[in-house]
Formats: structure tokens, sequence, C-alpha cells
């Protein structure tokens, strides 16, 4: 797997995947940023949440439950010293769908965190993660 980053200007930055998309990164205003696109630390909770996501969502679907959608929020909280490594990280689901199994849903999100999420694996060396859902029947 390959990625590119380059910068644009001020402190913004393109990155460019393997796969050919692309995704604007821009730094806060107050570090010479124009709030052009997502910061580089919160590109990180976003591949968390989307690895997860897509390990819940496929083990769901394999298990013939009926699911609708899929959302996840993620909190975080940083060290107050350089390096601001995420040091606690919550990863809540919402899951949705008719007849929703939650013994389904619950393994799902347990094994996406201990087995599955290449991104958990990784985050977990240096910050505590915790997970939640939620099932809403429709």
């Amino acid at each position: 797997m390959r990625a590119r980053v380059k910068w644009l200007d001020h402190m913004s930055f393109v990155g460019e995947t393997e796969s050919g998309h692309s995704i604007v990164m821009d730094g806060a205003p107050e570090f010479g940023g124009r709030n052009l696109g997502a910061r580089p630390m919160e590109m990180l909770l976003l591949g968390l949440g989307g690895c997860t996501s897509f390990d819940v969502v496929m083990m769901l679907k394999k298990a013939r439950q009926d699911i609708d959608d899929c959302e996840v929020t993620i909190t975080a909280e940083r060290a107050e010293e350089i390096p601001k490594i995420f040091t606690k990280i919550h990863v809540h689901f919402v899951v949705k769908g008719r007849d929703l199994a939650e013994n389904h849903v619950k393994r799902a999100v347990s094994l996406s965190a201990d087995k599955y999420c290449s991104a958990s694996k990784m985050l977990e060396k240096s910050a505590e993660i915790t997970h939640s859902y939620e099932i809403v029947s429709l």
C-alpha cells in the first residue's frame, strides 16, 4: 500500500491514495492553515471509523442481519505535551435495521475491535480504546 502527500500552499496538503483518490488536509488557522480540509489527526480518527465500520457492516451482512444503516461517532483525547498523541478513544456505533439481534451486533463490534480492525490494533498501542453500541429498530 502506498500514499503520497504533496504540499499545496500555506499549511494545505493533498493526499493521494494508491487506489486513485485524493483528499485535502489543512492545518488550523492558528498554525497558518485556512480550514480547507480535515486536520491530519482527524484523518486518523476517520480511518479508524472507516476500518471498524467496514468490519461491522460486513459481519452483520454475513450473519444475514437486516441492516439499513451504521454510523460511528469517535471521540478522542490527546496528550497535553508534544507529541500530542491520542490517549483515549471512544468508538460508538449506532446500527439501524429490522429485527437486529443484539448478540450479532455485540459480536461484530467486539471482533472488529479485538481481531480485525488494523487501525484499532495500531492505535491501541498508545491509546485506551473503548467501544459502545446502540441498536435502532426500524
